[in-house]
């Protein structure tokens, strides 16, 4: 009796850090964006006086958004469960 117990508080915990642990993917992209858009403003205002680069973001910026772009698979796994599902079927015909 106390095992089942005791596997069912088991299961609840494995349950509950997945569930946290989704949650933090989730938001790693938002703060890594976030992180280089103010990188990115802190850089033009260290470079005002200076002549601008082809992009005004600097080497920092690009690390964020890149980090950003990686960690993106969370969001896209959401928004695609939440799209509705088209019923087509495929048929094969007969010649080609």
């Amino acid at each position: 009796m106390t095992t089942s117990i005791l596997a069912r508080k088991r299961s609840f915990d494995t349950q509950q850090s997945r569930d946290a642990a989704s949650w933090l993917g989730l938001a790693a992209s938002p703060t890594f964006a976030l992180m280089a858009g103010i990188s990115a403003n802190d850089m033009q205002a260290m470079t005002c006086a200076s002549a601008p680069g082809i992009l005004p973001i600097g080497g920092m910026a690009w690390m964020y958004l890149l980090m950003s772009v990686f960690h993106l698979p969370p969001w896209l796994k959401l928004a695609s469960a939440h799209s509705p599902r088209r019923n087509t079927t495929i048929t094969q015909t007969e010649g080609d």
